[in-house]
């Protein structure tokens, strides 16, 4: 897909960071966009700036943990506009805690958005993207889909699942010969709302955490991680990587394979020491 004019794509976390900058820059570009987010403020904030940009626009709050809604939804895009040719399956949501001090209810909780909402967005609208011929799917995973690091059980177990279900889906559009290519995206650290936005367990403080990682690890803003993102939908890229860590980590960890592990549970227990 090198041109996104008159393409209808949908969004969803598109209420601030990646989403909302995403939406802007293929509004500019001539896509018609469906945008979706839980945070009404938000939501309302980054429609205007769409249709700033002369863009179309369909605005809808929507929780995609919630399946039926979800299929509600895919169907009331594809009456709007005819079509749906992509789909960037972005709405995350984080959790900071050791998995003997996290409750059930906080692991399900990220696993319903981060994990279960990307399947929920892809099924519902994998049909209509097939039907385009020109379609794509766009999966956001993590730099925490390559790695592991303590304290992030349940934001790494929901996003190395995205990156198993986008990886296969991949390959199955490959061998069905359907004309959609699919897309799985590591963002590294990136200046979004996430952070401040996650839960904690246990002892850990959410505004130093939050802090700690706004300071120290988002180092690229989300506008320029929309860029990456969007060059690599051009290029058809079944991986994109999202800044200097992601690319640096994803080579490393291949290099030294378990023993990461150790490393990152020395270095990660000294940067929770300065940040408490």
């Amino acid at each position: 897909m090198k041109d996104f004019r008159d393409k209808v794509v949908v969004i969803t976390g598109a209420g601030s960071g990646m989403g909302r900058d995403l939406a802007v820059k293929l509004g500019r570009e001539g896509a018609k966009l469906a945008i979706s987010d839980m945070n009404p403020e938000g939501l309302a904030a980054t429609e205007k700036l769409v249709r700033e940009t002369g863009a179309q626009v369909h605005a809808q709050i929507l929780n995609v943990a919630e399946r039926e809604a979800v299929l509600e939804y895919a169907d009331t895009v594809v009456k709007h506009y005819g079509k749906v040719n992509v789909i960037f399956n972005n709405a995350g949501i984080a959790h900071h805690g050791e998995i003997e001090r996290t409750e059930f209810k906080d692991i399900e909780r990220v696993m319903d958005v981060d994990y279960w909402g990307v399947v929920n967005g892809t099924k519902a609208f994998l049909p209509h993207i097939i039907a385009s011929g020109d379609g794509h799917i766009v999966n956001t995973s993590s730099l925490f889909g390559l790695l592991a690091e303590p304290g992030q059980a349940a934001y790494n177990s929901a996003k190395f699942a995205v990156r198993g279900f986008t990886e296969s889906l991949n390959q199955e559009m490959i061998v069905a010969k359907h004309p959609v290519k699919v897309t799985c995206v590591h963002p590294g650290g990136i200046k979004t709302a996430i952070a401040r936005n996650a839960t904690t367990s246990g002892d850990h403080d959410q505004r130093q955490t939050a802090e700690f990682f706004d300071k120290y690890l988002a180092r690229m803003t989300s506008e320029k991680a929309a860029d990456i993102i969007l060059d690599g939908v051009r290029k058809n890229k079944a991986r994109v990587l999202v800044g200097a860590d992601a690319k640096f980590l994803d080579v490393w960890v291949r290099i030294v394979a378990s023993h990461y592990q150790w490393v990152s549970a020395k270095v990660t227990g000294w940067a929770l020491s300065k940040a408490g």
